[in-house]
Order: C-alpha cells, then sequence, then structure tokens
C-alpha cells in the first residue's frame, strides 16, 4: 500500500482548489456575461436571442470627453451614463444597453471655444455627430430592436438627439414599428428637480452650479469616487470659470449625489414607459 506523506497531501489540496477556484470564477464570469444588460459584454447570440426573448427596447448612452474643472476626470459623463444606463434598464425590464458614445461636439476645435479651451477636451462636428447617431438606430432596427432611447448626460447636445429622432421617426413612420426616443427627461432633471432638492438642503445657487460644481461633483462621487480628485474639494483653494468650473464643489459629496442618481432614474423610466404607451409598446417588468 502506497503511503502518501502530509506534504504530498498538502500540494494536491492547493491543486485541487485552484482547479476549483477557477471552474467558480469561469461559470461566475459567464453567468455574468450571460445576464449581463450590457450588449458589449454579450455575444451575438445571447443578444439575438435576448431580443427574440422580448428584449426590444434599446438604450443608448450618450457622454462626452471633457474637462470637468480641475477636480473631476474628462471621462465624467461617460461613465455616468453608462452606470445610470444600466439602472434605468434594470428598472424597466426588457431593455438592452448599448455602448457608450464619447465622442461629441464640444465646442470649435480651431480656434478653441466653449470647454475645447481646455486639455483633453474632445470635439466633434454636429454633422458627423448626428451622422453618428443616426448609423446606430439604424443598426439597432436592422437587428430587431423596437424603441431606441437616446440618453444625453451633456446639455450641449440635446438638440441633436432630438433631431436626429425626429428625422428618423418621419421616415419610418409608416414602414416600420421601430421608434427613437430622444429623452429630454433624462437630463433636465438635473437641471430642475435636483437643483431644487439640493436647495431644500441648503445649498446655494453659487454652490450648486451648472458644471462641475457642487451638484455635478456630488453626482460624480455618488457614482464613483473615484472620478473626484478628493484631496482638492477640501485643500481650501477657491475654484473658478477660469479652470473650468461654474459653481463651488467643495461642499459636495456623495449623499447629495445619490438624491439626483435617484431622480434621474425615475423620471427616466416614467418618461420611456409614456412614449411606449403612447405607441402600444411596453417592456415587461
Amino acid at each position: 500500500m502506497r503511503v502518501f506523506t502530509p506534504r504530498f497531501l498538502c500540494r494536491c489540496a492547493v491543486l485541487l482548489l485552484g482547479v476549483l477556484s477557477g471552474v467558480c470564477a469561469f461559470a461566475v464570469s459567464a453567468s455574468g456575461a450571460a445576464g449581463s444588460l450590457f450588449i458589449e459584454e454579450m455575444t451575438s447570440p445571447e443578444l439575438r436571442t435576448r431580443i427574440a426573448s422580448g428584449a426590444t427596447t434599446v438604450l443608448i448612452p450618450i457622454g462626452g470627453t471633457e474637462q470637468n474643472g480641475p477636480h473631476m476626470v474628462l471621462g465624467k459623463h461617460n461613465v455616468r451614463v453608462r452606470a445610470l444606463s444600466g439602472q434605468i434598464a434594470q428598472a424597466l425590464g426588457n431593455t438592452v444597453v448599448a455602448p457608450v458614445i464619447a465622442y461629441v461636439p464640444e465646442g470649435g476645435i480651431h480656434p478653441p471655444a466653449a470647454h475645447m479651451r481646455f486639455t483633453g477636451t474632445l470635439s466633434i462636428p454636429d454633422t458627423a455627430f448626428e451622422s453618428m447617431l443616426e448609423g446606430v438606430a439604424r443598426s439597432f432596427k436592422q437587428h430587431g430592436l423596437n424603441d431606441i432611447v437616446f440618453l444625453g448626460d451633456h446639455g450641449g447636445y440635446q438638440k441633436n438627439l432630438a433631431h436626429v429622432a425626429a428625422k428618423l421617426n418621419r421616415e419610418w413612420a409608416t414602414v416600420s414599428t421601430t421608434r427613437v426616443h430622444a429623452l429630454t427627461d433624462y437630463y433636465l432633471v438635473t437641471q430642475t428637480a435636483y437643483v431644487q432638492t439640493l436647495k431644500a438642503r441648503g445649498y446655494s445657487v453659487s454652490e450648486i452650479g451648472t458644471h462641475a460644481g457642487l451638484a455635478d461633483t456630488s453626482l460624480a462621487l455618488a457614482i464613483d469616487p473615484t472620478l473626484v480628485r478628493s484631496e482638492m474639494l477640501t485643500s481650501g483653494k477657491a475654484f473658478s470659470e477660469a479652470d473650468g468650473t461654474y459653481g463651488d464643489p467643495r461642499r459636495s459629496n456623495a449623499e447629495a449625489g445619490q438624491a439626483g442618481i435617484q431622480q434621474i432614474i425615475d423620471a427616466s423610466t416614467k418618461a420611456i414607459r409614456r412614449a411606449m404607451q403612447a405607441r402600444g409598446s411596453q417592456p415587461s417588468p
């Protein structure tokens, strides 16, 4: 009879645990991908099956790559709109989320205007942006999506979203059931209800601001604290329009931002449901 030493048995146990860990990790990864709401995390057959099973609504998150003051990263809009789109899709049911569009109109390039005056901002012409949106919407129509929703996290291009949606809806009115929705409620709530909530909590209009101020920064802290250089908020240094900040972010906090996040999710979900009811379509929870 062969005798196994404790050292040998220990090594076998370690190897077995390694194999089991790998199998479990693979299973979790595969399960997570299959159950994901994000199209970029699915395979083509997985998405085809999802659509055939009733997921005929797609959210197209649109961010932007722009300066956000000295304390917030250039990709703030992209991270925020992806996270919120996922939560809105979850609330709607039978909804998937497209990859984030990170390249948007941000002002003239030469000579630089608006956010383009600050290093790192990326801008494309309105015509290129609208062509991209149109191509994405036509692609989803081809794949069987019936409700295509533009979610824009930035105020500057809201008119472009509405223009593309109106154009495609006119074209498809008599030949297709697919409709495009430019969801202005997603952005407007950050300028209305969210601002009122912050005022009710004692924050001033000058603090709340319109870009990279307390409202904007608090949303970022609630989504992902790594988006914000928090040490700059407590340094005592004043912020100004000269450094790209329109407001005062120093009292920003995740709790205030979470209130805005919930308002965005609730307003967007209700608006999408209203749009679908108007055309006789409704995602199942």
